[in-house]
C-alpha cells in the first residue's frame, strides 16, 4: 500500500520489508493536467490536438501499444487516428503525408517495422523512419533533433528565448517522472542539472529507445549511470561516456541505489541478492526481469514492475506541448512575426546593408 505526500512522492509505510507501485497513480496526475489543457481549447472553440497512429507490423505488443494509445486519448479528450499500412516500404510515404497535413499534431509510428534490416539510407530502416517524422510531429521525441539536443543537454531549441522546450523519449520520460515520485531519488529542491546528484543509477538496456536516451537524461540531472549491454558496461558521467573494464553487471548493481531493468528476453532475471535495502526497482521490459516475490524480501525496496501506463500519459503530455509549441494560434503568430522581421538581427541587417551598398557601386560604375 502507498500513500502520497503533498510533493507527489510515493511513501513506504514500513522498512522491514519492499512494495510493489502501481504506476497509474504517477500517470493519472498528468492526465488530469491533459483534461483541464483540452477543456481550455475547447471552450475556445479549438479543436483538441490530433495524434495519428501508424501500424505496419503484426506485433501483438506493437498493436496492444496502439489500442492503450487510441483508448486513452479519447478518455482525455484528445484525437486519435490509427493508419494501417499493409505494406512497410509504404510507411515512409504515410509518415510524409502526416507531416505535410495541417490537420495532424502529433506523429507515432509503431516499431519495430523493419527491426536491424539493412537499407539503402542506413543500418537500420526504423531508424530512418524515425528521422523522417517531422520535428513538429515527433511525438515520441526521437527524431534526430530532439536526440541531438538531449544528449547534448539542450532543453529548448528556440535560443535565447527559451519557451519551446525539447521532447524528451516518452519511456524514459516516464521512468524520470516515476523516479520523481519515489522517496530519495530525485531532490526536486535542487537546481536543474543537479536534482540527482549524489545517485548511483544501474540500467541494464542500451538501446536507442529506452536505455541509451534513459542513461542521458539521469546524467543531465546528476546522476552518475552505469549502462549495461550485453557485451559491455559504460559510465555516462558529466556529459561524458566512459568505458568500465573492470566493472560487471553485478558489482554496478550493487553499489546502485536505483535499478533499471529492461532485458526484452523471458528467460533474464536479475539476481535479487545484489539488490540494496531502500533501493528503487524499475521493470521497463514487456517481461518480468525479477522474481518480485524475493525482491519483496528485500528492506525498503520500492519496486515498480510497469511503466506503460505512465509512458501513454507522457506521449499525451508530448502531444500537448507540440500543438502549444507549433500549432496553436500563439506558436503560428510567433512564426509569422520571426518571418516577417527580416532584419530581426544585427547579422542579417549587416548582410543586407552590404549587398545594398554593392548594387549600388555596382550601379554607379556602369553610368
Amino acid at each position: 500500500m502507498t500513500s502520497k505526500t503533498s510533493s507527489g512522492q510515493l511513501i513506504v509505510p514500513s522498512s522491514d520489508k519492499g512494495i510493489k507501485v502501481d504506476s497509474s497513480i504517477v500517470a493519472k496526475a498528468y492526465r488530469e493536467e491533459i483534461k483541464v489543457k483540452v477543456e481550455a481549447l475547447k471552450k475556445k472553440g479549438v479543436e483538441p490536438p490530433l495524434l495519428v497512429g501508424i501500424l505496419a507490423n503484426k506485433d501483438p505488443a506493437a498493436k496492444k501499444y496502439a489500442e492503450w494509445t487510441g483508448k486513452a486519448c479519447r478518455a482525455d479528450g484528445l484525437r486519435y487516428d490509427l493508419r494501417i499500412v499493409d505494406d512497410p516500404i509504404n510507411v515512409e510515404d504515410t509518415i510524409i503525408d502526416a507531416n505535410d497535413d495541417p490537420r495532424v499534431h502529433g506523429i507515432i509510428v509503431y516499431y519495430p517495422i523493419f527491426g536491424h534490416e539493412e537499407s539503402f539510407s542506413g543500418v537500420s530502416h526504423d531508424d530512418y523512419l524515425r528521422d523522417t517524422i517531422s520535428y513538429k510531429c515527433d511525438v515520441e521525441g526521437l527524431c534526430h533533433l530532439y536526440r541531438t539536443n538531449l544528449y547534448r543537454n539542450i532543453r529548448f531549441f528556440d535560443y535565447p528565448r527559451n519557451t519551446q522546450k525539447c521532447l524528451l523519449p516518452c519511456t524514459a520520460l516516464s521512468v524520470m517522472k516515476l523516479l520523481e515520485a519515489s522517496p530519495g531519488c530525485s531532490d526536486s529542491s535542487r537546481p536543474i542539472g543537479q536534482k540527482m546528484r549524489g545517485k548511483i543509477v544501474t540500467v541494464i538496456n542500451r538501446s536507442e529507445i529506452v536505455g541509451r536516451p534513459l542513461a542521458a537524461m539521469l546524467a543531465n540531472d546528476g546522476a552518475e549511470v552505469y549502462s549495461v549491454d550485453i557485451s559491455s558496461i559504460y559510465l555516462f558521467r558529466n556529459g561524458r561516456l566512459e568505458k568500465c573494464e573492470d566493472e560487471t553487471t553485478e558489482t554496478c548493481v550493487r553499489k546502485s541505489s536505483i535499478v533499471i531493468t529492461g532485458v526484452p528476453t523471458k528467460a533474464y532475471r536479475l539476481p535479487t541478492h545484489w539488490i540494496q535495502p531502500n533501493s528503487t526497482v524499475i521493470n521497463v521490459a514487456s517481461f518480468k526481469n525479477v522474481d518480485e516475490d524475493a525482491l519483496l524480501e528485500v528492506p525498503g525496496v520500492v519496486y515498480i514492475p510497469q511503466v506503460g501506463k505512465v509512458t501513454v500519459a507522457m506521449l499525451e503530455r508530448n502531444l500537448v506541448r507540440l500543438f502549444d509549441n507549433f500549432h496553436s494560434s500563439g506558436s503560428q503568430e510567433q512564426t509569422r512575426k520571426e518571418s516577417s522581421s527580416w532584419y530581426g538581427n544585427a547579422l542579417q541587417l549587416y548582410t543586407a546593408a552590404a549587398v545594398t551598398f554593392m548594387l549600388g557601386m555596382q550601379l554607379a560604375l556602369r553610368r
